[in-house]
């Protein structure tokens, strides 16, 4: 199937979110959009017919199962792995930008710090600044380069950071001062994650007492009665 033939069968905002999502998987990605939506095309045909020929309810089953496979795939293939490298981008972030904020006090200017900075982590956001510092090297500017970075970082946080990082270098604001006040957000957010995961374990605790510890109390206390029953 070619793109042609997709664009027949997708509306354009239907291609368009798959085309964002892959990007989002960043530089590493390897799933063209096109392949995948035609993979998932392809195999939810053949998962209805064959089973519409083998099932007695193929009526009911074979629609249920092609539903819950062409939206199933999206999420487990596109959608989890995103959630998954927003957690892990937002775990690498503050230890970044903490060395960034030190590589600007140096005195350097922000492409030289951030150069340092990459060249001292290593981190999956680390490589998605050094692929955006190549692009530089390429005859973007680096608000363009880091405004094309944003469209490859799902997570809202360091988005937020790299905007704020974009205005100052546009404008000619003190760059370590938003820098400072951006890490503190970070720090401040992982401290309340922390905080609201302390907070749920009594419930978590609770839930595994009554799936597992009550009915063996129940069974220690009705075992006698019951096997003087039998």
């Amino acid at each position: 199937m070619n793109n042609r033939f997709i664009e027949k069968i997708y509306t354009k905002k239907s291609i368009n979110r798959i085309k964002k999502k892959t990007t989002l998987l960043g530089i590493y990605n390897k799933i063209d959009p096109i392949d995948f939506m035609n993979f998932r095309l392809v195999t939810s045909l053949i998962i209805f017919f064959i089973t519409f020929l083998m099932s007695s309810y193929a009526y009911i089953i074979s629609p249920i199962l092609t539903i819950i496979f062409y939206f199933g795939i999206e999420y487990i293939v596109l959608d989890l792995r995103i959630k998954k490298r927003i957690s892990k981008l937002d775990y690498e972030a503050l230890f970044f930008f903490e060395v960034l904020t030190l590589s600007l006090e140096t005195g350097r200017n922000l492409k030289g710090a951030l150069e340092l900075t990459v060249r001292n982590i290593e981190s999956e956001l680390s490589m998605e600044f050094r692929s955006t510092l190549e692009s530089i090297d390429y005859g973007k500017t680096l608000t363009e380069a880091l405004i094309d970075m944003k469209k490859r970082i799902p997570s809202d946080t360091i988005n937020n950071v790299i905007l704020n990082i974009t205005h100052s270098n546009v404008f000619g604001s003190e760059v370590v001062e938003t820098l400072y006040n951006q890490v503190d957000y970070l720090r401040d957010k992982k401290l309340f994650e922390a905080k609201a995961l302390i907070a749920k374990m009594p419930i978590k605790i609770s839930v595994v007492s009554v799936l597992f510890f009550i009915p063996i109390i129940l069974l220690l206390i009705l075992g006698p009665v019951l096997i003087g029953l039998l």
